[in-house]
């Protein structure tokens, strides 16, 4: 068991590459007329990959991503501005 607050850090190329991962996916999602940050948190949410399409392989990009780390991400960034 693990006593106290747990800290996680991820380099900026991890960082980085995520983002790109993260863009590319969103650029598909609304190139196929979704709504591509519904079908995002969808897919963090539930960890389904069928809120991700298939089009210029968005599912697959998406599945390279650690959601919990990207969860991080995301809350560190919003909380941050």
């Amino acid at each position: 068991m693990l006593d106290g607050t747990q800290v996680f850090k991820l380099n900026n190329e991890v960082v980085d590459q995520n983002k790109i991962i993260l863009r590319s996916v969103y650029d598909a999602l609304n190139e196929k007329g979704y709504n591509s940050i519904n079908q995002i948190v969808g897919y963090l949410l539930s960890e389904d990959p069928t809120y991700i399409t298939n089009f210029k392989d968005a599912r697959a990009l998406i599945r390279k991503l650690d959601r919990d780390e990207l969860l991080r991400e995301l809350v560190r960034s919003y909380l941050a501005k």
